[in-house]
């Protein structure tokens, strides 16, 4: 007798192991495309907390003492930070800013320096050395919490110290 055909059960056997087959390959594909995404929103918001940071950094390491106090309020201050806003006198002798407006951070001219896509919940400054009548070299620390699309966070802190020397003037 010759068997020209398959029987019910190897055929149920044979599409269950290509459903299985087939199965798990979407959901590999799958869980790569969501570790792509999230992978991708990790970089932004490294690559826009980096540029912030950075951009911050420059601005403070370069400041000059608010001399008359027209900038800071306080006559021969380094730096203020009061109401989410650090202003400084920059290397241009202009007054600069960076303030936390709602969840974004922007500038002395109302230029947002964070994206729309960005959600900035914390920013807190610590000051040293601030003013003329210690004998600290003028130091900031920065501390910024950032949250962006699909639920990547980042913590960032950096210290800064003015680059050019607390001398009484």
């Amino acid at each position: 007798m010759q068997n020209k055909g398959f029987t019910l059960i190897e055929m149920v056997v044979a599409v269950a192991i290509f459903t299985l087959l087939v199965g798990t390959t979407s959901s590999i594909f799958l869980s790569s495309i969501k570790t792509q995404k999230q992978g991708l929103a990790t970089q932004e918001i490294l690559d826009q907390t980096s540029y912030l940071m950075e951009y911050m950094s420059r601005s403070i390491r370069m400041a000059k003492k608010d001399i008359s106090g027209s900038c800071t309020g306080i006559v021969k201050l380094n730096y203020e930070f009061s109401g989410q806003c650090l202003k400084l006198r920059n290397y241009k002798d202009l007054c600069q800013q960076f303030c936390l407006d709602g969840s974004r951070m922007k500038n002395e001219k109302g230029e947002y320096l964070t994206s729309d896509s960005l959600n900035v919940s914390s920013f807190s400054v610590t000051l040293s050395g601030a003013t003329q009548n210690d004998d600290i070299q003028p130091m900031t620390i920065i501390s910024i919490d950032i949250q962006g699309k699909d639920d990547a966070a980042i913590k960032i802190q950096t210290s800064v110290s003015q680059r050019n020397l607390d001398v009484e003037k």
